[in-house]
This record gives C-alpha cells, structure tokens and sequence, in this order.
C-alpha cells in the first residue's frame, strides 16, 4: 500500500471515529435523573427539570418570557387548532393580589404571612382550554411542557400550579379570573410559575414499571 493510500485509510477512520455518539453512562442504579449523562442537550435539559417552589426576587426578562411563550405555541396542536388561551402575568400588584386573594380563601386570617400562591415567582402563565374542543386540555398540556423546558434552558425555574386555579374558578376569585379576560368559550385549568430557582430540588423517582411494551 502506498503512502497515498495509507493516509486515506487513516483519514476515513478518524472520521468513523468521530461521528460515533457514546452512549448514556450512568453512575449507579439508582433511577435518579442527576446520575444519568447523555450528550444531548434537550435530554439533559429535560432530566434536570426540577418543580422549583423558592424563587429570587430577580424579575424574569421579558425578552426570555416572551421566547418560553413562543416556545409554548409551537407545541403540536390538534387540527392545528391553537385552542388554548395564554395569559401572562408579571404585574406585581396582580401578584400581591392574587396571593392576598388566595391566602384568604385558603383560610388565612388577617394579620398571618400571607400564603404566596406562585411561591413568590415574579411570573405567573394562565392557561385557559377552550370547552368547545374534546382534546384541548391535551393541547394545553403540550403547551406547557415546552414552556417549562424552554425555561429550564434558560435557567429559568418552573413549577405547575393546580390550587390557584381550582381558587379563581370558584365565585370568589371571579373578580381576579375577569383580569385575565379568558373568552367565555374557555375555562381555566391550571398555571405555571416562572422564575430564577432559589433551591436546588433532588430529582423524585419515576416508576418505570407504569410504561410497558404491548406485543
């Protein structure tokens, strides 16, 4: 084999070489999403996703918030129908109130700490599904788990919120829900809270055993 030919072979395996993608290493077996390394950015950011219930007072950018709603919008969407309604909401007076507003239903008297219903999260997203369309709650939840993993590459915190929704549906929280001015063709049915983390959460075990291969 000539020098020619030699480097040649060289070259072509350097490249095969090059484009083999390591597989997952983990680091023990136990389940947790930290001991896992994959060379993929989106798994990872999705791995280490955390429900982060303690934020700084640092106010999130409007220019991120507004690229996680985008984010939000590009989930797949059924019959390309977009059937959800985004509200968001990074007004602190709002906040205050619906935290005061909140705290009061839940059962908190005059004078105790107010019951923070985002956690003290500087932005708070609302999602309303439109009655009208049988899968819309599907569509909403797509929307917000690209929101929450948009945030968590940008280092932004997130944490899903049922309670202050279930508060704004009932007669006494009509008053906040008309801010939101949702259409009357669509119902509220839950909120996310974004922020910059002021914890570090460890990851809570999945069971694995609820995903199965039908044959």
């Amino acid at each position: 084999m000539n020098t020619k030919s030699l480097l040649s072979l060289v070259a072509g395996i350097f490249l095969l070489c090059s484009c083999h993608t390591e597989p997952a290493s983990r680091e023990g077996e136990t389940g947790a999403a930290d001991s896992v390394v994959v060379k993929n950015e989106v798994v990872n950011t999705i791995l280490q996703r955390r429900s982060i219930r303690r934020y700084k007072p640092q106010p999130v950018e409007k220019d991120k918030w507004a690229q996680i709603v985008e984010c939000g919008l590009y989930a797949p969407n059924g019959k390309g129908l977009q059937s959800w309604e985004v509200r968001v909401v990074d007004n602190p007076r709002l906040l205050a109130s619906i935290d005061s507003a909140y705290s009061h239903f839940m059962g908190k008297g005059q004078g105790e700490t107010t019951l923070r219903a985002a956690y003290g999260a500087p932005v708070l997203v609302f999602i309303a599904y439109d009655t009208t369309y049988d899968l819309s709650q599907v569509d909403c939840g797509l929307l917000g788990g690209n929101m929450m993993i948009a945030a968590q590459s940008l280092g932004i915190g997130s944490c899903c919120l049922g309670g202050i929704c279930r508060f704004l549906n009932e007669p006494e929280g009509r008053e906040l829900l008309d801010e939101l001015d949702f259409p009357e063709t669509h119902k509220l049915l839950y909120a996310i809270a974004f922020g910059y983390p002021d914890e570090e959460p460890s990851p809570k075990p999945r069971d694995m055993n609820r995903v199965r291969t039908v044959e």
